[in-house]
């Protein structure tokens, strides 16, 4: 199976490290052509020299804070007046780890723009054009506390949970016209984000980074963590033609970690 994303264009958010940026790479290196969405210009600049540029591709970026949600949807919006987008991976950094007693009213606020806003007025933005050619992915980066929500990561279970539920109802609305709508749940992976989460973990129970990471990784039946490219393939194959049956699921991607069956 060979999968090919000549003259497709996906915008990658969260593109400048981890599973956003290996998610990047690898549909650069399938043909697609990349609009990269990140807060770091000098970052962006610097996962742009690492796309593939051998089948014509032309990549670009966006500058854009997330958590700031009003300047980011001016920028988004300005973007599609003249662009249009036919695969949308929608990926954010994580709202600060915390359980409920820890979080105010403008924390839920912030990670709502964050989480939930932002996806799905880019994601709004994009389906026009999507249903006029009879062809789109949308693609989410969620994670594994939709079904299984964690103590110290409220915000996370909350708005992750809605932008699925939200996403579903989509998924069918949208069908008809050949756009397909999927949520992936994010396992245990090697990235910056999950060794912030570690560190903090570990600070709050007053013991090491090692033993929480080894605490992990002994809970995942492959007992290893999961390599971001190896989440790309996954986001790299909902993106193409072979995926065109597949839509409004929410597929685990955890090296086996979640023990139930739905």
């Amino acid at each position: 199976m060979n999968i090919t994303l000549t003259d497709k264009v996906a915008m990658v958010g969260g593109a400048t490290s981890g599973i956003g940026e290996a998610i990047a790479i690898q549909l650069a290196s399938s043909g697609a052509s990349l609009v990269l969405v990140a807060r770091n210009e000098s970052k962006l600049k610097n996962t742009l020299t690492r796309l593939d540029v051998s089948q014509g591709q032309e990549h670009r970026y966006l500058v854009v804070d997330f958590a700031d949600f009003g300047h980011a949807q001016l920028i988004i919006k300005e973007f599609f007046e003249n662009n249009s987008i036919d695969i949308v991976v929608n990926n954010t950094n994580g709202p600060s780890a915390g359980g409920i007693k820890d979080k105010t009213i403008a924390d839920y606020q912030q990670a709502f723009d964050l989480l939930f806003q932002y996806a799905v007025s880019t994601t709004l933005l994009a389906i026009p054009h999507m249903v006029k050619q009879g062809f789109g992915r949308i693609i989410n980066v969620s994670s594994l506390t939709v079904k299984e929500p964690q103590d110290t990561l409220i915000l996370s279970n909350t708005m992750r949970t809605a932008l699925v539920s939200w996403s579903k109802s989509l998924s069918r609305d949208v069908a008809p016209n050949g756009v397909t709508v999927n949520t992936v749940l994010t396992g245990y992976f090697n990235t910056d984000r999950l060794n912030k989460l570690m560190e903090t973990q570990a600070e709050q129970l007053d013991v090491s980074v090692e033993d929480i990471r080894d605490k992990r990784i002994s809970s995942i039946p492959m007992k290893r963590l999961g390599r971001p490219e190896e989440y790309a393939y996954l986001v790299t194959f909902l993106a193409s033609d072979y995926a065109a049956y597949l839509t409004g699921t929410s597929l685990q991607l955890d090296g086996g970690l979640m023990t139930g069956l739905f």
